[in-house]
């Protein structure tokens, strides 16, 4: 493996546990896919450090299980209109610097 894919894992994992965030959030800050995101944690950091990538898994599971909660807050929100529609939230994501 090459280095800089490790080093990557180990950075991919330290965030999700500091900041218990999901993969999705983990790809957009790093600017990859979710999948390999994915693939960081799940088998590339278990080879490179199997304690980090236990405690990265931990997290990942919590978010997994609590994201239908998630999505119908989020529904919720949307159609109370407490969040921007979705073509103001695009807008807004690419006017920020």
């Amino acid at each position: 493996m090459k280095p800089y894919i490790e080093e990557r894992a180990i950075e991919v994992a330290n965030f999700i546990i500091s900041s218990n965030a999901t993969v999705r959030e983990t790809a957009r800050k790093f600017g990859i896919s979710k999948s390999t995101v994915h693939k960081d944690v799940t088998e590339r950091l278990v080879k490179i450090n199997p304690k980090l990538a236990g405690d990265a898994r931990r997290v990942l599971e919590v978010n997994k299980s609590e994201r239908h909660i998630r999505g119908g807050l989020a529904t919720k929100e949307k159609y109370l209109g407490v969040l921007p529609h979705r073509r103001e939230l695009k807008a807004w994501e690419r006017s920020k610097p």
